[in-house]
């Protein structure tokens, strides 16, 4: 566990805010975001039901791909969003109300994902409501980047612990703090995109979709840049 700073406990004058309430080591944050994530990624499997006519099997099976297609690329967006919450955390040293508040909202918007996966794969094995359906996937999908830009933003704009400190540590510097922040504005976008153009046509919404995540889990440029210069003035010290 991460040590929580020390200092002065009289609040920064300099910063524009201080941390509502009392600050908490994030690892109990992390630990129960993973359990959240564990489930949720279980729960998809759940979301596919074999089929009721053993006589077709093959048949049957097949026709159940868009309930494959929904659970590959929810479980890969999931990850996706595992992956760069760890990233979020990695670099925010203490958590205080506001954070451990909208981290659940997170938590349970990651929770429904299963939901609106079914409801996908339902549309498109029925072939009625796609649109509706591919929109309702991409506003669930959504709301994820909105509750990370809040979180990171919220912890990077100069909101300050009791002694003093920024929420967000040494870890990283400005640099690297934008580059994250710019790529959690991409995910705004580029979901939003996709949800929009499944409104007209929704396998071209859900095909934007799914590219989001090979690009999403490509490494942050920023963020690699910012370690490596934080190595360098190590090494030089």
């Amino acid at each position: 566990m991460r040590p929580l700073p020390t200092g002065d406990p009289r609040p920064d004058p300099d910063g524009p805010g201080g941390a509502v309430g009392v600050e908490r080591d994030p690892a109990r944050t992390l630990a129960l975001s993973d359990a959240v994530f564990a489930i949720a990624l279980t729960l998809l499997v759940l979301e596919i039901h074999p089929p009721g006519d053993d006589r077709r099997l093959w048949h049957g099976l097949a026709a159940l791909w868009p309930s494959y297609a929904a659970y590959v690329i929810t479980f890969l967006l999931i990850g996706n969003v595992w992956a760069n919450h760890h990233v979020m955390f990695d670099h925010i040293r203490a958590a205080d109300r506001v954070v451990l508040f909208v981290n659940t909202l997170l938590l349970m918007d990651v929770a429904f994902l299963p939901f609106a996966a079914s409801v996908l794969s339902g549309a498109f094995r029925s072939g009625h409501g796609q649109r509706g359906a591919v929109v309702f996937y991409g506003l669930a999908l959504e709301l994820a980047p909105i509750l990370f830009n809040i979180i990171w933003e919220y912890a990077r704009r100069g909101h300050r612990l009791i002694g003093g400190h920024r929420l967000i540590g040494t870890t990283i510097d400005a640099a690297g703090e934008s580059a994250i922040g710019r790529r959690f504005r991409l995910a705004l976008v580029w979901i939003a995109t996709g949800t929009a153009l499944g409104g007209v046509l929704p396998v071209l919404g859900v095909a934007v979709i799914a590219a989001f995540i090979l690009s999403y889990w490509l490494p942050i440029g920023g963020e690699v840049a910012s370690a490596r210069r934080r190595r360098e003035r190590g090494d030089r010290v």
